[in-house]
């Protein structure tokens, strides 16, 4: 263990949930540090929500996806019963991993040695395995996690013991509600890559409007200029996710060279909806760019202290793909919001350069930032919690 898990340090986080105006950034070590990853494992992936996917990617039985969370293989698969399960892919022979990539399939076959599961889990072949003694097929099975689905969105969480995600989103939900995010036109052609930052760093900045006319200076960006965000005041204590609005200078404002939707509008919008951007986040793995005609969603997922995987993909209205030109308004959208990305991916780079330089500091935060404070509003309090519960292990008296 390194010298940050004390009493002191973990004292020292109440500074980064103070009121925004007086807040501070996190301790660099929150970042940069190793050892706190592995806490954040244990104590954070191990037991929160990590958003994986959409219900789409499963549509028909048979149907299946695998991913990578903090280091642990998962698959999600829709069964012949047609129920959506997440399970681990490790084999429980030798560990080789029984999935990979994505497609439609009768069973998981471990392509080692063959051993053959059943759509949720269940071992049912394991050649030669006649002479082993007390061997027994039905006591073997792949690690199954509990699935929840959240507006099209499928989570899961490898504690068995973890209470329901959806009551503690409905403030969320409610101001995602005209979307109908649920029924939404989307794609599995999602767009991944590999970074190497902490995920903190790349969960901050998909919520960061503070630097929106400022990084991404021009035509484009301001639209929606970053004085005219605006945040909640009314985010339950208990809730798994937070959001904010930026208003823009006209209405139906989108990210691509017209400044104006191209797609068609959400039909459920209100005029307010169609005069302002919507950014919600539930972390630690799922961000939303919300604007009236097409909605952007980013999945995170945690890889080690230094790198993470994210995946992009987008939701358009119910219906809108068999609309004229789809593809082709979809392509001019999805090239402007490249080029924005690519100014973010840059920034993102070298942060942690000065995240581990012995001149960095914690930074105070603008009122435009208080999203960050609403991530932090969400990190501090479990990694506080988790420390009294590593304190208690090492010295139960």
């Amino acid at each position: 263990m390194t010298k940050i898990f004390n009493d002191a340090f973990f004292n020292s986080l109440d500074s980064s949930i103070l009121p925004v105006d007086e807040a501070e950034m996190l301790p660099p070590a929150c970042y940069t540090d190793a050892n706190f990853f592995e806490f954040e494992k244990e104590h954070i992936f191990a037991h929160e929500w990590l958003c994986v996917g959409r219900k789409e990617w499963v549509e028909k039985p048979g149907d299946y996806f695998t991913g990578m969370h903090m280091g642990e293989p998962f698959v999600v698969v829709h069964g012949r019963d047609g129920v959506i399960r997440a399970m681990s892919t490790v084999c429980q022979h030798r560990a080789m991993l029984v999935a990979e990539g994505h497609g439609n399939t009768r069973t998981f076959l471990c392509p080692y040695h063959h051993w053959a599961y059943a759509l949720d889990g269940q071992l049912i072949g394991a050649p030669a395995m006649e002479r082993a003694c007390k061997f027994d097929k039905a006591d073997i099975k792949l690690p199954n996690f509990k699935v929840e689905l959240w507006l099209g969105f499928i989570f899961i969480n490898l504690d068995e013991n973890a209470a329901p995600l959806a009551p503690r989103l409905e403030k969320v939900a409610e101001v995602l509600k005209n979307y109908d995010l649920e029924n939404a036109d989307t794609s599995m052609d999602i767009e991944e890559q590999t970074f190497p930052w902490n995920w903190k760093v790349m969960f901050e900045n998909n919520n960061d409007g503070y630097h929106a006319n400022r990084l991404h200076a021009g035509p484009v960006h301001d639209i929606a200029p970053s004085d005219l965000c605006s945040f909640p005041d009314d985010l339950p204590a208990d809730t798994a996710g937070y959001y904010r609005y930026n208003a823009t200078v006209h209405a139906d404002a989108s990210f691509n060279p017209t400044l104006h939707a191209l797609l068609p509008v959400f039909p459920k919008l209100t005029d307010e909806d169609r005069n302002r951007l919507l950014f919600a986040n539930v972390p630690p793995s799922l961000s939303l760019i919300i604007r009236s005609d097409l909605v952007a969603f980013i999945i995170l997922h945690a890889n080690t202290h230094d790198t993470i995987t994210a995946k992009r993909g987008w939701l358009a209205a119910p219906g809108a793909k068999q609309t004229p030109l789809f593809e082709e308004k979809l392509a001019i959208n999805l090239t402007t919001s490249a080029e924005i990305a690519a100014q973010d991916i840059h920034v993102d780079e070298l942060i942690p350069y000065g995240l581990r330089s012995r001149f960095a500091v914690r930074g105070r935060y603008s009122w435009q930032e208080r999203a960050q404070l609403e991530f932090n509003s969400w990190l501090v309090p479990r990694y506080k919690a988790a420390w009294e519960e590593m304190k208690k292990a090492q010295d139960p008296a």
